[in-house]
């Protein structure tokens, strides 16, 4: 039987971050606006408008450069005074956003394709659930497809199967998503359903019951998959007693008990048009787009009483905690272990340094061939140990987040692999090679460039920036951003987050020669002398 330890090091009150998100909130919102004075005919930028009439964004008559430095000062000296921005950049398809009188964000992205995606990003997700009802966010989603007031489950099915369209929906731990790609004659139809879904689902009792024993099935499924336990593992451990540690199934006795007007008193208290952003890209003109929202969504209530998600996270703030759970099951093959430190919220300064270092850190595995020779920092630091893969991560929330590593083994020498792991990310704090951060600035660049070919990447993009900026940051600003980065920066930020840091850690499986807590935490510092 599986063996479960959990051990406590010290507790970290995210008040700091939350007080860097509110401090910077609004210098990201409003950026592009006075940044981009070169830029502001080119279609890399982005309007912002109200119904009616369109109002056009002003600009500051000055250098984009001079605006990026002034604004960012000691986060952009490594910009040089000759740098120049990407002409192929400016050909970026602009990103036009209005709101409806009840707060409705509709943002849309013109992409010559003949198809679009279109969905409603929500601002709720299991961190805003109470411990009562924690995995009512997921049951939503699996219930919200299963007729409404106008339309059976069976004609729903039909509807979306007759245009060819995609229907889709994920939760995650602080967003929602109902989304569908279809042809772009077949757009208002969709954004109709996409309404009626949202506004008048029944969530009948039958269909209540039918869908409990489908998600006890999937959290079967999941249960199997040692990468999805082990980061559950890991949230619950590092957000100790805090929603952030909640799983996004939620707990089996959980899914067994809630009822339907558990899950209508959730969607009542959440589903609120301020909190919505309708991301549209594709084959579809603005103006239309904002003509269907206003008639299909322009009839739901705002809550006069809302004052933000902000106010939501500072009523129940994370907590990180230096932790250690271990699941001992020595029949599984391999064993899988993380190790995370606690970095900063999304409209902190410091995240786009933590996205190249990310990326510098890299992702490796043995069956890729490349061995010691791979310029991945962390594939060559455990290619001749028992590693078989080894992942870099950097999960963000509104007023925290998560970096690390995870890693895959044998249960051989896993003291190898762990010290080989903290080495290379605390040589981060200290030796960075020029080739290896120029090598990670254009890695995440290509990345970026690659969320172009998708239509649905790029909706899920404008809608997840939308609502945690408030606006959508142009490729031109971003690749700015992350040239900025240089090595001093990179340093001082891992300095930050990672060196002499309580880790909170995770680990499954056969896991007998991984050391214990305190090996882990003297090994996030050098002594140098």
């Amino acid at each position: 039987m599986p063996s479960v330890s959990i051990r406590g090091a010290s507790v970290d009150l995210c008040r700091d971050a939350l007080a860097y998100s509110r401090r910077f909130d609004c210098l990201f919102k409003n950026f592009s606006k006075r940044l981009f004075s070169q830029v502001a005919e080119s279609p890399s930028s982005s309007s912002t408008s109200t119904i009616p009439p369109p109002v056009q964004p002003t600009f500051v008559s000055r250098s984009p450069l001079q605006g990026f430095k002034s604004l960012f000062g000691k986060y952009a000296t490594a910009l040089p005074p000759n740098y120049q921005w990407e002409p192929e950049l400016r050909k970026q398809v602009p990103t036009r956003v209005s709101q409806l009188d009840n707060g409705l964000r509709i943002a849309t992205e013109y992409a010559p394709t003949g198809t679009a995606t279109l969905g409603v990003w929500i601002d709720a997700g299991t961190r805003f659930e109470p411990e009562r009802v924690n995995g009512a966010a997921h049951f939503l989603e699996h219930l919200i497809f299963k007729g409404t007031s106008q339309r059976t489950q069976h004609q729903l099915e039909v509807e979306v199967e007759d245009i060819g369209a995609h229907l889709n929906a994920y939760t995650s731990r602080e967003q929602t998503a109902y989304y569908a790609r279809s042809l772009k004659e077949d757009v208002p139809q969709v954004l109709e359903l996409l309404s009626d879904i949202l506004k008048n689902s029944r969530f009948d009792a039958a269909a209540v019951e039918r869908e409990r024993d489908v998600i006890l099935r999937e959290m079967e499924e999941v249960n199997q998959q040692a990468e999805e336990v082990l980061f559950d593992y890991l949230h619950a451990n590092a957000y100790q007693e805090t929603p952030l540690g909640r799983t996004i199934l939620g707990p089996e006795e959980n899914i067994r008990s809630l009822t339907r007007e558990d899950l209508m008193e959730y969607v009542k208290l959440h589903y609120k048009p301020h909190r919505m952003v309708l991301s549209v890209v594709g084959d579809v003109e603005h103006e239309q787009v904002v003509q269907l929202a206003q008639k299909h969504f322009g009839g739901m209530e705002k809550d006069p009483t809302f004052s933000g998600v902000n106010s939501l996270v500072a009523a129940s703030p994370a907590y990180f905690t230096g932790s250690d759970v271990r699941i001992r099951n020595d029949e599984l093959p391999l064993a899988h272990f993380t190790i995370a430190f606690e970095t900063c919220g999304w409209t902190h300064p410091d995240t786009v340094a933590l996205m190249v270092l990310q990326s510098l850190l890299g992702s490796w595995d043995r069956s890729s061939g490349l061995g010691m020779n791979t310029g991945i920092r962390l594939g060559a630091a455990v290619a001749d140990t028992s590693c078989q893969s080894v992942m870099s991560y950097n999960t963000t929330y509104t007023d925290t987040g998560l970096f690390g590593v995870y890693a895959v083994a044998e249960p051989v020498e896993l003291d190898d692999v762990g010290y080989a792991v903290l080495h290379e990310l605390v040589r981060a704090c200290f030796k960075i090679e020029p080739a290896d951060l120029q090598r990670a600035k254009v890695q995440l660049k290509t990345n970026l460039l690659g969320q172009l070919d998708n239509t649905t990447a790029q909706a899920e993009e404008v809608g997840r920036q939308l609502l945690v900026y408030g606006r959508r940051i142009p490729l031109l600003e971003m690749f700015a951003r992350i040239d900025a980065v240089d090595m001093t920066t990179l340093k001082r930020v891992a300095n930050r987050y990672i060196y002499d840091r309580d880790p909170a850690v995770a680990a499954m499986g056969p896991i007998f020669t991984l050391p214990d807590y305190n090996w882990i935490r003297r090994r996030t510092f050098w002594n140098r002398y």
